[in-house]
């Protein structure tokens, strides 16, 4: 569909599905997995692959994805590809028809895994013009919608986009995260043999507190040698020492890293008075930054996807990573305590950061996504090999 089609109220022939923007724009589609309708943010990511791991990672919970490449679904889905069975993306947005899935792992088509997890598929949408317009004027809110008949309420859901308060201001974390502990199991995965044991005498101790967290995140850091307790996101610090860690792991997760920080945070700066080695990625990064001086902005549309340079400062070393986050940490607000250790090549917003007289670092990319494949994975040994 061409962008001037957009602004069409009446669905065009064939038309099952619709994702009407705060502003009143339609886009039509057809719709597959779910049905209903679904209001968030919508998003852009630019990966080739891993749309599986992208639906079911937690940090997209409240947004529509819409995928720049062409075909998705065509390797089919599979339960080792799944990265948290919490809520997650809400949908997707995505150029060409589901077709047939062609892969020797494949266990089932995506449109059937899509409904089955309760997520609404639009398929047959000119994604370079919406992505585009999110580049021009942001991520916009919007509302999901799919039915078999294709009748809907236009004006209603478009009340709905419009009274949504977005993603500013929220506090996603809670929703996503463990509500108990849990020893974490997961090792490494292997073509053929499926993901491995943990040895559970590993030393040392890391304790995840976990805020919307991939499970590709604990796999690396036992890969990297550690024994991973994983707490929930409104952990204490009297809940976190009672586990006896030797560091601490702050995930990845959902939402306004600010108002997640108004219980997070507290507890970290905590840790961070005991001296205890930390290590943070993206939310978790954020936030570790919050607590030691620093604030976080709302970008106009967010990194997402594969394949985002990033420039360690310390060697020059550029980094190709993974991203997903629609908040930053902003640089000119980062105290004389804190160093930044990495940016990026794309816009210069702030990757990576230390903390002086600390054991304590993060990184606003993913390096658990593997991308480079292994240029990042440098980050778990170095937190491991901390910790004595």
């Amino acid at each position: 569909m061409a962008l001037s089609a957009f602004r069409h109220a009446r669905p065009p022939a064939g038309a099952t599905g619709v994702l009407v923007l705060a502003d009143g724009t339609c886009i039509w589609g057809k719709g597959f997995g779910a049905l209903g309708e679904a209001v968030g943010e919508v998003c852009f990511n630019t990966a080739m692959t891993g749309y599986q791991e992208v639906m079911t990672d937690p940090s997209y919970a409240k947004q529509i994805v819409t995928f720049t490449f062409p075909h998705i679904g065509n390797v089919g889905a599979n339960d080792e590809d799944v990265e948290s069975k919490v809520e997650a993306a809400l949908g997707c947005v995505v150029r060409e028809d589901i077709t047939a899935p062609s892969n020797f792992r494949s266990a089932e088509d995506f449109t059937g895994w899509m409904k089955r997890h309760g997520k609404i598929g639009l398929a047959g949408v000119d994604t370079r013009a919406l992505t585009r317009r999110i580049r021009l004027s942001g991520a916009p809110n919007a509302v999901i919608a799919h039915s078999p008949n294709g009748q809907f309420d236009i004006e209603a859901l478009t009340r709905r986009a419009a009274e949504w308060p977005g993603l500013e201001g929220m506090d996603l974390a809670k929703r996503v995260s463990r509500e108990k502990s849990e020893n974490w199991e997961g090792g490494h995965w292997t073509l053929g043999k499926g993901y491995g044991r943990a040895p559970h005498d590993a030393k040392p101790h890391v304790v995840a507190i976990d805020y919307g967290s991939k499970d590709n995140i604990f796999r690396n850091l036992v890969r990297a040698g550690a024994r991973v307790t994983v707490l929930p996101a409104t952990a204490t610090v009297e809940q976190v020492m009672a586990e006896a860690p030797d560091g601490v792991f702050l995930s990845n997760g959902p939402g306004d890293p600010a108002a997640t920080g108004e219980y997070a945070v507290p507890v970290i700066r905590k840790l961070l008075d005991k001296d205890m080695p930390i290590f943070g990625i993206c939310l978790g990064h954020q936030m570790l930054a919050i607590a030691a001086g620093a604030s976080t902005t709302k970008m106009h549309q967010g990194h997402r996807g594969a394949n985002h340079p990033v420039k360690r400062l310390e060697d020059g070393v550029v980094e190709i990573t993974s991203m997903n986050h629609g908040f930053a940490v902003d640089n000119d607000t980062l105290p004389d305590n804190v160093r930044e250790t990495h940016v990026s090549l794309f816009d210069g917003s702030n990757c990576g950061i230390s903390i002086s007289g600390k054991n304590a670092f993060g990184v606003q990319y993913h390096p658990e996504a593997s991308p480079g494949p292994q240029d990042s994975f440098y980050l778990f040994e170095k937190f491991v090999g901390m910790l004595g």
